[in-house]
Formats: structure tokens, sequence, C-alpha cells
């Protein structure tokens, strides 16, 4: 079963290198307007996260969901929670 920090740092790491942020300032609090990211970052942000996680992001939810990183980071970790459990 995959630790919530593991999560976190999967999350932060690829976010980071996919947007050339540093990783620093990818804090639980930081929203994606803040870190310059827009709609069309989404876009492969999924992809990004889809790709690191192997789960289906696309059909389960829209940026306004997020608030901040650490809503991302809980969303994910259900998504991951839910694959676990189903033993894929």
């Amino acid at each position: 079963m995959m630790q919530r920090e593991e999560i976190q740092k999967i999350i932060n790491e690829a976010i980071a290198k996919e947007f050339e942020l540093d990783i620093s300032l990818l804090v639980p609090e930081a929203n994606f307007e803040t870190l310059g990211l827009d709609s069309l970052d989404a876009v492969d942000m999924v992809v990004v996260l889809e790709m690191a996680f192997r789960v289906d992001i696309r059909n389960n939810f829209t940026m306004a969901d997020f608030t901040n990183l650490e809503s991302l980071h809980n969303f994910i970790e259900r998504l991951v929670r839910q694959k676990e459990n189903a033993g894929e």
C-alpha cells in the first residue's frame, strides 16, 4: 500500500518536472494560479499524473475541484486507494 507521503512526493516531483517549477514552491497550500498554471496546463498535469499512478483522472475531475495542491494530493490519494482496494 502506497503511503500518503509517497503519493505527495510523486505528485510534486511530476509537477515540478513537467512545468519546470522549483519543488520548494509545491507546498500543500499553494494554488495553481499562483504557481502560474492555467487550465491548459491542467490537461498536461492530468496526463503526467495518469501515467505516474496508472489511474483515470480525466473523467473524475475539473480544475475547479482543486483549490490548492493539497486538494489535488487528496484526490489522487483517493484514486490510488480505490485502485488498491480493487486489487489492481
